[in-house]
């Protein structure tokens, strides 16, 4: 039995040819790949560039490289004698982008003093942090914006995970069925009461109590958990002042230290019996669906 050519039958070589005449010529009119296949019907991606193959794409068609610019800025810094750290600040890219950019371009003689590079390394780290600052942020906003709004369900079941990591429990060897939530981050406190205005806790039912240490500003701490909860000052039992120690350097102060705030629900055996039972409700169902998630 004779062996088939490469390329096919003579017919279809003949065929090829022709084909490719006609896709060089249309080629170099100035004509796309995608041009090129809508005009001769080739619908084939290999062949297509087999029949256009050492011919140059046209200039139109090629997409530009954002760093283009840059990476002749760079080359040109770097002929006129400049550090790859002063490039990297100058246009604000990494060292190793320039490093690769520059490579094939003469190493300059290093004129700067040791306090310029120190300088120069400063303004290096400035600009290293000022980017990180700006991703660290741009991710906190991607993430808060892909939250949306939460259904009732969702506030509901949120509100029982808080009150479980924060609030205070009833034990075996101590019942107290109490209602009690703590913390000093005012977030935490806003979204607690959201909470309990959900599950319909009346205001009246509300007691609050200011903990701060006694060398902060116990007056300016006591107005702003006031303003934050809206609530009369009835509503609120006698500040707790945590003894200071002098021996101990405190890091929670600045203006911003505000100490904590409690928060208690009189009338409230009910509402903590819903709370336990609402999370050993949540712990199972995480715990099925884990089940589900390993099988």
């Amino acid at each position: 039995m004779p062996m088939a050519h490469p390329e096919g039958t003579h017919s279809d070589q003949r065929n090829f040819e022709d084909l490719r005449e006609r896709a060089v010529a249309l080629r170099r009119q100035g004509l796309s790949l995608r041009q090129i296949r809508d005009e001769l019907k080739v619908f084939n991606n290999d062949l297509l560039h087999r029949l256009v193959k050492g011919e140059p794409a046209p200039e139109w068609t090629k997409r530009p490289n954002a760093k283009d610019d840059l990476r002749q800025r760079a080359r040109e810094l770097r002929l006129q004698g400049w550090t790859y750290d002063r490039i990297q600040l100058e246009l604000g890219c990494s060292r190793s982008s320039v490093a690769l950019w520059v490579r094939d371009v003469p190493v300059p003689e290093r004129k700067r003093t040791p306090e310029e590079a120190s300088e120069i390394g400063r303004r290096g780290w400035e600009v290293r942090l000022r980017r990180r600052e700006e991703e660290r942020q741009q991710a906190k906003s991607t993430a808060r914006q892909a939250v949306g709004a939460l259904s009732e369900r969702e506030l509901f079941l949120l509100g029982v995970g808080l009150y479980w990591a924060e609030g205070a429990k009833d034990k075996p060897y101590a019942r107290r069925e109490n209602v009690a939530f703590v913390n000093s981050d005012p977030t935490m406190i806003a979204t607690f009461l959201a909470w309990l205005r959900l599950i319909g806790v009346e205001p009246e039912r509300l007691r609050f109590t200011v903990m701060i240490h006694e060398s902060a500003d116990v007056r300016g701490a006591e107005e702003y958990w006031a303003d934050l909860v809206g609530a009369a000052s009835s509503a609120f039992y006698r500040t707790t002042l945590k003894k200071h120690n002098p021996k101990t350097a405190r890091k929670n102060t600045g203006e911003n230290y505000r100490g904590c705030l409690v928060i208690k629900v009189l009338q409230c055996a009910e509402l903590y019996r819903r709370i336990e039972g609402s999370w050993y409700g949540i712990v199972e169902a995480a715990h099925a669906t884990d089940h589900q998630n390993r099988t």
